[in-house]
């Protein structure tokens, strides 16, 4: 499964046509402790770059984006019955929701995750 990443901290893992997207370590870090997480309707056609959630922690609000064009094929219900799973496991139980795509140029345009951490300043 391939990652790559958006330059609003989310990850994307295609695995076919289907993505799984889920907030960086780098972003749940900033936030802090989640409390709070609104994910898109299963059904829902999201644009690339629209808004498909939101999360609150003790110190902000943020809006999640879509990092593709698709429709969502699945939401992770585990994060809106307890944020602390995407603190706790940002790219493993903490994923938010799951996006059948079909422009694979979308997906190239996607960060790797070398110039992810560029961006961040972060070094493995």
């Amino acid at each position: 499964m391939e990652i790559r990443f958006t330059a609003e901290h989310e990850w994307v893992a295609a695995d076919g046509d289907i993505a799984t997207v889920g907030i960086t370590d780098h972003a749940q870090n900033a936030l802090g402790d989640l409390v709070f997480v609104q994910l898109p309707e299963v059904g829902a056609s999201l644009a690339r770059g629209a808004v498909a959630g939101v999360v609150e922690s003790v110190k902000a609000a943020s809006d999640i984006f879509s990092p593709l064009t698709g429709s969502v094929v699945e939401v992770n219900t585990a994060i809106v019955a307890d944020p602390a799973l995407v603190n706790a496991d940002p790219r493993g139980a903490g994923w938010f929701f799951k996006i059948k795509y079909s422009d694979r140029a979308q997906w190239d345009q996607l960060l790797d995750e070398d110039a992810y951490r560029r961006m961040t300043d972060e070094t493995p």
